[in-house]
């Protein structure tokens, strides 16, 4: 008999395992269809990490609401997680009498949201919270802060799956419908799913789900954003992220600290209709140093380690113009249908208050029953970098693989890599493990560990090499030997 869901979820990023987490608190059978491989391989993980305080965004607004709720939430969230999460303020910086008055508005505009703290201060001031910084004046935000995005999206997977949530990775959906008993059939590129209730959190790929429910006219278009990622050596440098004073729709290039102690240049922003394409040009990584240095003079090309880009879904009208969070049930069009479209910057903030928001509007339409046995902890990996020598020392009295180094930049060993190997969602990639440990994140980019990481997976999965998949299907790391071994 086929299975029939409660709820399916289209999209397993930040959002989508929000809402997974929060529908898990109701007895209700739940699943996930991510067409990637694992949950953060798009804009969940390719983004600043940032914490956002919600004074950015029109009043009234839901960015402005649910940005602010999450960010108040973060800490309870990430205690409950496990996830890294460090409230270290933020400042925006400013050199003009122009820069002075959108300051003197942005305060405004937050303390109207609801946001609370912020200020000026002066020169004097802002070195002493910033001494590396390049302005004359700033305003701080105590209770902006920093994240580990793809720790915190796995986070939120890792416990919905614990209560009870089906995720399956590689399904992409390419039809819905609604059948003669008012259910869902979702067709995928691995088979057809039936489900009474769908939801469209699918991120990019929003506005083609939507005309698939028959919600039409939505428009998405991509903004493209570059990043660099320096290395940890000057990291100290940098205790919270520094932005120029924003316009009314772009934060500006930034520079911001991560909670593994990088510094990240970036982004720029440049409108694309292809979402799939996360090359960074040369010229784009020298305007972003040149843009950044204005404010932070300490961007040397010796101290690039990587570069990367984000994709963000922005829902636009007919003037170009980009519009709020859209959060919907239309029962006309798509009864039993959550639509989420344009969920962009702060989604990552706003992740749960956005997942409440939406399950409100299913609860207006039926009784949802509270799960007794659901449990909002998760216990991540424990990192032998941030242990103390005592604790490391009996870490391995207790797991000797704990005593084998693999990833010598980041200090990753051989039983954070069999943890995660062994994950509960059951992801199995390179970039899947590396997101999870942070091997191959290091000075070095992998080349000391990535081939024994690459063999680790063949001998804990039984896998040959020429099934090992960096990150997408398609993506072998080997295909085939280049000779024999010798007998």
């Amino acid at each position: 008999m086929e299975q029939l869901y409660d709820v399916l979820i289209i999209g397993g990023g930040v959002v989508g395992s929000a809402i997974a987490r929060e529908m898990s608190r109701y007895r209700l059978k739940i699943g996930v269809l991510e067409k990637n491989l694992d949950v953060c391989y798009e804009t969940s993980g390719r983004n600043s990490g940032v914490v956002h305080g919600g004074f950015a965004y029109d009043t009234g607004s839901l960015k402005a609401r649910l940005c602010v709720e999450g960010n108040q939430l973060m800490g309870q969230l990430t205690r409950e997680l496990d996830v890294t999460f460090q409230r270290c303020g933020k400042v925006l910086v400013g050199n003009t009498e122009e820069d002075l008055e959108n300051l003197r508005r942005t305060i405004a505009q937050g303390e109207a949201n609801g946001v609370q703290g912020l200020r000026l201060v002066d020169e004097a001031e802002l070195h002493r919270l910033v001494p590396a910084v390049v302005g004359k004046f700033a305003m701080f935000s105590p209770n902006s802060g920093i994240v580990d995005p793809f720790g915190l999206t796995i986070a939120l997977a890792e416990n919905a799956h614990h209560n009870g949530v089906d995720y399956r990775f590689g399904c992409e959906v390419t039809g819905l419908r609604r059948d003669g008993d008012g259910n869902w059939r979702v067709s995928t590129d691995r088979g057809e799913f039936a489900s009474r209730w769908v939801v469209n959190s699918a991120g990019l790929g929003c506005g083609a789900i939507s005309e698939l429910l028959g919600i039409r006219g939505y428009h998405v278009v991509g903004s493209k954003g570059d990043y660099i990622i320096l290395d940890k050596r000057v990291g100290h440098l940098l205790p919270m992220p520094v932005y120029p004073v924003p316009s009314n729709t772009y934060m500006g290039i930034h520079v911001t600290n991560t909670v593994d102690g990088n510094v990240i240049v970036g982004p720029n922003a440049e409108l694309t209709d292809n979402f799939t394409y996360y090359g960074v040009p040369q010229k784009n990584m020298d305007y972003l140093a040149q843009s950044a240095s204005q404010l932070w003079p300490h961007i040397h090309k010796g101290d690039c380690i990587r570069n990367y880009s984000g994709i963000l879904p922005k829902w636009v009208d007919e003037n170009g113009v980009i519009q709020d969070f859209k959060i919907e049930i239309r029962d006309d069009l798509a009864p039993n249908a959550i639509n989420l479209v344009g969920i962009e910057s702060p989604g990552l903030t706003a992740c749960v208050p956005i997942a409440r928001y939406a399950i409100a509007l299913m609860g207006e339409r039926e009784k949802l029953e509270p799960n007794p046995d659901f449990d909002p902890v998760r216990r991540g990996i424990r990192r032998f970098a941030d242990m103390s020598q005592a604790e490391r020392e009996a870490a391995i009295r207790e797991n000797q693989d704990y005593g084998e180094l693999v990833c010598r930049c980041e200090k990753v060993t051989r039983a954070e890599l069999l943890q995660a190997i062994h994950n509960p969602l059951g992801v199995s990639t390179m970039v899947g493990i590396k997101y999870r440990t942070r091997s191959m994140m290091g000075r070095c980019q992998g080349g000391y560990c990535q081939m024994r990481l690459a063999r680790m997976l063949e001998e804990e999965l039984g896998r040959k090499e020429t099934e090992i998949l960096y990150a997408r299907e398609g993506s072998q790391m080997f295909y085939g030997k280049v000779r024999e071994e010798a007998e």
